[in-house]
């Protein structure tokens, strides 16, 4: 899979609100704050660019399934099923 980021770079302390009662809970079951944010900022990121790849090429995506609606694909004489 393709990296988003580089993993090596180094850490950055940085300052973010959060609710008091869900970090309260977070830190009482000792989960890993700065691991946990980057887990989710990778999802959260990919997610973003997947969204924008699949915008930007839309009509592309459609040409290509309206050409394969109206002629077929190349392999179609070749499935078993």
């Amino acid at each position: 899979m393709h990296e988003i980021f580089d993993k090596d770079a180094p850490k950055k302390a940085t300052n973010l609100s959060v609710n008091s009662s869900l970090l309260a809970e977070a830190k009482s079951l000792k989960v890993n704050l700065s691991a946990t944010l980057e887990r989710a900022l990778e999802a959260e990121i990919r997610q973003s660019k997947r969204q924008k790849w699949l915008a930007d090429n839309k009509i592309a995506i459609e040409n290509c399934n309206k050409l394969a609606e109206s002629s077929g694909l190349f392999a179609d004489k070749h499935r078993g099923f």
